[in-house]
């Protein structure tokens, strides 16, 4: 590696150059992120995930520009304008823009005003005016004038620190303006706040000049940047001044210079560098967008599981019915039904208490769509009904459940793969059941954009969000671990090392012959060689198999060092996996060589006393208040309990069971000053909030977490709605099972 660009390296990923070489090779041999987080702490120096992800960024960035620097450089010695002094500038130049920079004046161009001028002999008469030949300014018409203005207007523009010097004035000191589009629209709009707005470039949030791109994109905002002219031209004029040669000057070339210098920053510094400044701003205001999404993504995916235990999923529906699903401990699909308990009541409850009879489900999970929480309350009555008749059925819990995704993954060619017969309304009623089941394991099948992580998520620069979502998962993924003979190929494809083809290789030997007994036994999988076994066996999981040590997270690499610990501690190695009396008398430094440190001896310990551990935290289902369940029923100074969905930069949005996210504004996050909404809530976190306003003409809630908020709404904000439903198909009365035919429901009293 280019020991300037180590150097660089070192302050902008606070790594040592010891610890950015070790990464580089590691990455170049093939290894992932989480691998190399998880497996050669050594290596590297313990860093984490995020510390390895961003040395790669950086890596990337600089292969790029280094690639870059040798495609400018050949092309201007093929035009045979490379100087030494020029070549140096380049090979020494660290930011992309400063290259183009650069490369401007020896860029090929269209047909420009100053070719023109050239082209009809003017160039003398350019170089007359740049130098201060007085006589030749004063002897040439002003049409002359004119064209060697074009001349030297060019070459200002093509100067490397004029151009710099511009962009950065725009960057730091222009002004965003908006104004509302003509025609004015003759109904609201979001965006009425932005009609006659603007704020300096260099403060405005990101959430904010995204908004304001979004009503530009859809034609109801005129946008742009505005900066002072004269003082741009002032400094244009101090770095032309000082490039000029020192010979004589004359006030009327330095006038037309002036003139010069005045028509490159209104036709072409101006134009360009707004574009660069607001191109750059988007590409800030996305990144910081999709932090956000990240964050939120990331405490979706993780939050907690229900477990391996049996779910009943209702996705509510009114006209055409709610759409039943039973799934056993394992996930499972056992069966489906349709219930229409406004329309027919009696016969839904009494096929909802004839499918926790013969099932008996730990929990109902109820979709938030709409009529979610109806269909809740209607679900908690016929358990207490049932449980008043035949209390030693064990009653389950009911879990409102997110939606967001639901008909996405339903409508998707995983889920056709998984349930070929299946309607996709009740597809989307097994993703429902599954999700509460394994969050992860469910979510990993639809596009995160379709999850709903957060605002503006289709505004900002696609591949940059897919990138950095798709990176999350697979940290996610991997964190938690995979149950190797259960786990679906779009699980396993997220696996360090596995990929698409591989995962589907896995599930097909698996399909053929059976369950996998060890780890071992993923080198008889088609295509997985050595590389991809090291890359991904420390994160696949086999309960109950041969070796105990294949449901840790103990890489098989160590198992001959775990079976030596095991050895001097006088006990097998299965006496000691999940004996934490044994496993902490090991004394791990004793184990120390030059392959294996103290941090993979600490974290092999930390397996063997709580083997295949889950990160996650305990599940504990949302209380929401049986009298709110929808809009209409809010009113200001109730206090809720809400589950926060979405954090942004502005607030978090809030789910207190009505259909429709209330959001809490920064300034109401907290008793104490908030300036970052994700240093206080978390997506998944359950919030104490008091209503402080309603807007039910327009869906919107404010809430408080305040102990003391004032009523009256501040900045009341519209929901994170739960996604598009699926389409609906017409009733069924009886209850399938997978595989048979349906069975009519019985009463109660009958169970």
């Amino acid at each position: 590696m280019n020991t300037e660009i180590l150097t660089r390296m070192q302050s902008e990923v606070g790594a040592t150059a010891r610890q950015i070489s070790a990464v580089e090779k590691l990455l170049a041999d093939g290894a992932t992120v989480p691998f190399i987080a998880r497996y050669r702490k050594e290596a590297h120096g313990n860093l984490d995930e995020v510390a390895i992800g961003k040395i790669q960024e950086r890596l990337a960035y600089y292969t790029e520009l280094e690639a870059r620097k040798e495609t400018i450089l050949k092309s201007v010695a093929e035009q045979e304008k490379l100087t030494p002094e020029l070549e140096r500038q380049i090979r020494e130049c660290w930011q992309k823009t400063a290259l183009e920079d650069l490369y401007q004046p020896y860029k090929p161009k269209r047909r420009t005003r100053a070719q023109v001028a050239k082209e009809k002999g003017y160039e003398p008469l350019a170089e007359a005016v740049w130098s201060g030949d007085e006589s030749a300014v004063a002897a040439a018409s002003d049409e002359d004038l004119q064209y060697a203005r074009d001349i030297v207007a060019e070459r200002i523009a093509d100067m490397a620190n004029v151009r710099g010097y511009v962009r950065g004035l725009f960057a730091t000191k222009s002004v965003v303006k908006s104004e509302v589009a003509s025609p004015k629209p003759t109904e609201p709009t979001k965006f009425e706040q932005y009609y006659d707005f603007s704020e300096p470039i260099a403060a405005i949030p990101s959430h904010r000049y995204l908004a304001i791109r979004r009503g530009q994109k859809e034609g109801v905002l005129w946008v742009k940047l505005e900066l002072d002219k004269d003082m741009a031209v002032e400094g244009m004029m101090d770095l032309v001044e000082a490039a000029r040669s020192a010979g004589a000057r004359s006030s009327a070339s330095d006038e037309q210079v002036r003139l010069a210098a005045e028509d490159a920053y209104k036709r072409l510094l101006a134009p360009s560098c707004e574009v660069d400044v607001t191109v750059e701003k988007k590409m800030e205001a996305d990144r910081a967008a999709v932090e956000v999404f990240a964050e939120n993504l990331r405490h979706l995916l993780l939050a907690a599981p229900l477990g391996e235990k049996a779910v009943l999923a209702i996705d509510p529906g009114i006209r055409t019915g709610c759409k039943v699903a039973m799934m056993d401990a394992t996930g499972k699909y056992l069966g489906k039904t349709v219930i229409f308990p406004q329309q027919k009541p009696e016969e839904s409850a009494k096929t909802i208490a004839l499918i926790v009879n013969k099932y008996r489900p730990a929990a109902i999970a109820v979709g938030n769509g709409t009529a979610g929480r109806e269909t809740e309350s209607f679900a908690r009555q016929t358990l207490k009904r049932l449980h008043d008749q035949h209390p030693e059925i064990p009653t389950p819990m009911v879990v409102s459940v997110s939606e967001a995704g639901a008909s996405v993954y339903s409508a998707s060619e995983i889920a056709r793969k998984e349930f070929p017969d299946l309607d996709l309304t009740v597809r989307g009623a097994i993703s429902i059941g599954r999700r509460l089941q394994d969050p992860l394991a469910e979510l990993v099948k639809i596009d995160p954009k379709a999850i709903g992580v957060g605002q503006y998520q289709h505004d900002v620069h696609q591949p940059l969000l897919g990138a950095k979502l798709d990176e999350v998962v697979v940290s996610c993924v991997n964190g938690v671990g995979v149950e190797l003979n259960t786990a679906s190929a779009p699980l396993l494809e997220r696996v360090s090392g596995v990929g698409a083809s591989l995962a589907k290789s896995i599930v097909e030997w698996r399909n053929e012959n059976g369950k996998f007994r060890t780890r071992e036994d993923l080198k008889k999988v088609k295509g997985l060689g050595a590389k991809a076994f090291e890359q991904c066996a420390g994160f696949l999981r086999i309960r109950d198999s041969e070796n105990p040590l294949d449901a840790s997270a103990v890489h098989p690499e160590r198992y001959g060092l775990v079976a030596k610990m095991a050895d001097d501690l006088g006990v097998s190695v299965r006496e000691l996996v999940g004996n934490p009396v044994a496993a902490k008398r090991i004394d791990v430094r004793r184990y120390i060589t030059n392959d294996v440190g103290e941090p993979t001896l600490k974290d092999i310990v930390a397996e063997l006393v709580k083997p295949g551990r889950d990160p996650r935290a305990t599940f504990e289902p949302p209380k929401f208040r049986d009298d709110v369940t929808k809009i209409e029923d809010v009113k200001e100074g109730m206090k809720l309990e809400g589950v926060v969905t979405n954090v942004t930069a502005f607030g978090a949005f809030v789910d207190i069971g009505v259909h429709q996210d209330g959001l809490v504004h920064l300034s109401e996050l907290s008793d104490n000053f908030v300036s970052d909404p994700a240093s206080v809530v978390k997506a998944g976190d359950r919030l104490q909030v008091t209503v402080i306003g309603v807007d039910r003409a327009r869906g919107r809630i404010s809430l408080s977490a305040k102990s003391k908020p004032t009523m009256g709404g501040h900045g009341l904000g519209g929901g994170a709605a739960g996604g598009e439903r699926p389409q609906r198909r017409g009733p069924r009365t009886t209850f399938a099972p997978a595989g048979g035919g349906g069975f009519n429901c019985n009463p109660f009293a009958n169970l």
